[in-house]
């Protein structure tokens, strides 16, 4: 008997390690890469700044928020548990964004005012008086009508940005050298994302078909600007779109790098910080190619905040 139960229990701990090495995927350490914080971009420091108010007290008013609005905590496990995803990662994201970018309101009513005040606004995504939908139907995108998920179409539209637009002068109008997003999805000014999860535009309509699929919310259409603006500044509707690009990142970096960061929080902060994480996992896949030694994937300054803050995040949920 001893020795069949030292058998089973051989077999338990041999089956219980095969999965990760069978798919190849390499779970990525928790904490920093980095010993110190990464810079941060100047443009934060001089917002932070021109507030009269510092990182450490913007950091202190987002935890404040989370802390005591247990409305707004229930909405973020249960838009969690949706996602499947651990709910540190759309706190993480919320606290980078009310640290390093906007001030956090005092209460989740406010959020809901700012939305409302916004309601019937009319306006439309374009550059130069070219809708973004008549950009699209350039015959520089042909390539991407065959894309038929919304995350697959819009990030080969950003591609094709990159690549033929962007900084050009094309059929006789130029381009400004800047993302895509930043051309054609911000209709009031410069460097502008909105709500509670301060959502670009470009983002929400990439996570259009995941967010409908899971949550029921109605997909987006880039020529119905109002209801982008709509999904992304309601708290009920933007918390999904947070908790998706969350879900959306640690998928591609599954898929695509072989690794897995459900379990470091700081590296979906980063992510949702720059986006971009399709290409971002396609670059490190291409960095681990013949090493001998994995190269991880590296926190910047905003989710560096996140791994540092870790403990004290973790005892609000």
């Amino acid at each position: 008997m001893r020795r069949i139960l030292i058998s089973l229990l051989v077999a338990v701990l041999g089956f219980s390690a095969i999965p990760a090495k069978a798919a190849g995927v390499l779970t990525v350490p928790p904490g920093n890469r980095n010993a110190e914080q990464p810079a941060i971009p100047g443009a934060s420091v001089r917002r932070t700044k021109g507030t009269d108010s510092s990182f450490e007290r913007k950091y202190q008013k987002i935890r404040h928020l989370l802390a005591t609005d247990n409305k707004l905590m229930s909405k973020i496990k249960s838009v969690s548990s949706a996602y499947g995803i651990n709910p540190i990662h759309v706190v993480g994201a919320l606290v980078g964004e009310h640290t390093y970018n906007v001030d956090a309101y005092d209460g989740l009513q406010a959020y809901y005012v700012k939305a409302a005040s916004y309601a019937g606004e009319s306006f439309k995504f374009a550059y130069n008086g070219e809708k973004v939908d008549d950009f699209v139907a350039r015959p520089q995108f042909a390539k991407c009508s065959g894309k038929s998920d919304s995350y697959s179409l819009w990030t080969c539209r950003e591609d094709v940005w990159d690549d033929s637009f962007k900084g050009k002068t094309v059929d006789g109008k130029s381009f400004p050298n800047n993302r895509f997003s930043a051309v054609f999805f911000q209709p009031f000014y410069a460097g502008q994302t909105f709500g509670l999860g301060q959502i670009n535009p470009l983002t929400a309509l990439m996570l259009s078909d995941l967010v409908s699929r899971t949550s029921g919310i109605p997909k987006l259409d880039e020529r119905k600007a109002g209801d982008v603006y709509n999904a992304i500044m309601d708290p009920d509707i933007s918390l999904a779109f947070v908790a998706a690009a969350a879900r959306r990142s640690i998928d591609d970096y599954r898929s695509i790098a072989g690794m897995d960061i459900s379990g470091n929080p700081g590296i979906t902060a980063t992510l949702y910080n720059v986006g971009n994480s399709r290409q971002r996992a396609a670059a490190l896949a291409a960095r681990n190619r013949g090493v001998s030694q994995p190269v991880w994937p590296e926190e910047n300054y905003y989710g560096w905040l996140i791994n540092d803050k870790l403990d004290d995040l973790k005892s609000l949920l």
